[in-house]
């Protein structure tokens, strides 16, 4: 049975939540699932911006009947060509033969390789930036986003209702439960840190491709942002958005702590534990400590891009660094964080090596500090090393001035 959703008179979600889904992407756990969004705009011209993933297509056929009622299917607005976003094209395809594809040229490409059906040339409309399609009442504009996050991206805008169709920009992780405007949850405390974590971990990496898409969106009204992921923005979009600019400038949220630590028989948790009661008394507030080992390292970039000070943390192992720690550490690289001040701490009971390696890891990080402090220990905390973490936490409290 259909589930739909209506967003303004004329433009309806017709997408579907996966709340049996653990992976995103074969990844990122998602313990409260994750929608694909889809929308159906009824105009003398009926459009469908983008599809939906394979496993929930017989939700989203249903929705699309259901809101199409017995009308054709005109256009088909390909923004996206993961598949998460394109799998159902060619069952589109094979349900409204007529339909035209509205997409860019790489696009079209992707179309042809991850699919086998036939479509004339002649039922593909091939946009450029800035071309735009009238609908009846509505007029869509194409903007092109390459590397957000993929190269082919582009946006849609609806220039009448003033509305941005987002692609993977401003989505989050998380089902939608019930309710479709962000507005209408609380989305501070409930979304915030799954729509940081999706950023950082899907988008992060492309922080300078971002600014170019937020750059442009800068220069048109945007009443409301539809994303392909997610909750729907129709208010208090300022604040969604400085979110963005903030990630993708890689600038810190709040001047505190991260602590991720890698400990095999406790000692190197200990000395995690002391160096942090060390900030507390010393006035640093919510700071945030992790154990590698325990928890998904997706969670762990996300503060990683949220605070402005980090402390790694990890035993030696197998003369090299703990191999959770060593993961870690090559994901914070590859997606690019910046702008952030590293504090070192390292153990091993004969030949401690981990926190040289570990700054030879963290040396490729743009514009980012490694204190000089380094406290190393064998196996435990001794007395003089308590002095030691004590200086060091003496030297983050400096540098956070």
């Amino acid at each position: 049975m259909y589930n739909t959703k209506k967003i303004t008179e004329d433009l309806f979600w017709v997408g579907a939540n996966d709340r049996r889904i653990s992976l995103f992407e074969s990844v990122y756990p998602v313990p409260t699932g994750v929608s694909y969004n889809s929308y159906l705009l009824m105009d003398e011209k009926t459009v469908l911006l983008d599809t939906v993933d394979k496993s929930v297509n017989h939700q989203f056929l249903e929705n699309v009947a259901h809101v199409l009622n017995g009308k054709n299917l005109d256009y088909l607005i390909i923004n996206h060509m993961e598949p998460d976003h394109c799998a159902e094209i060619p069952t589109i395809v094979a349900k409204y033969p007529n339909v035209k594809i509205v997409c860019n040229a790489k696009i079209q490409t992707m179309i042809k390789q991850f699919f086998d059906f036939e479509l004339p040339e002649e039922q593909y409309m091939i946009v450029k930036e800035g071309d735009s399609l009238n609908t009846g009442r509505h007029n869509l504009t194409f903007v092109f986003a390459p590397m957000v996050h993929w190269p082919e991206v582009m946006v849609t805008y609806d220039t009448v209702d003033k509305i941005l169709f987002s692609a993977d920009a401003f989505g989050s992780f998380g089902a939608i439960d019930g309710n479709i405007f962000a507005d209408e949850v609380d989305f501070d405390h409930r979304y915030m840190d799954e729509a940081r974590r999706y950023y950082t971990n899907i988008v992060g990496k492309y922080g300078q491709q971002v600014q170019m898409l937020l750059k442009k969106a800068a220069n048109i009204d945007i009443q409301m942002i539809c994303p392909l992921h997610g909750y729907v923005w129709r208010k208090d979009l300022d604040k969604f958005i400085d979110k963005y600019v903030k990630w993708s400038t890689y600038t810190p949220e709040i001047n505190s702590v991260m602590i991720a630590y890698a400990s095999v028989y406790g000692g190197t948790q200990n000395a995690a534990e002391i160096l942090a009661g060390k900030l507390a008394q010393n006035g640093v507030k919510d700071i945030k400590m992790y154990d590698v080992s325990v928890t998904h390292p997706s969670y762990i970039l996300s503060d990683a891009f949220k605070y402005s000070h980090i402390v790694f943390a990890s035993t030696t192992y197998n003369n090299g660094i703990f191999v959770n720690m060593e993961n870690l550490l090559h994901d914070v690289v590859a997606h690019n964080l910046q702008n952030r001040k590293i504090a070192i701490l390292e153990n091993g009971s004969w030949a401690p090596v981990s926190g040289k390696l570990m700054t030879e890891v963290l040396s490729g990080l743009k514009n980012t500090e490694i204190i000089e402090s380094k406290v190393s220990l064998k196996s435990s905390v001794k007395s003089d090393k308590y002095e030691e973490l004590e200086n060091l936490a003496k030297e983050i409290i400096e540098s956070m001035k």
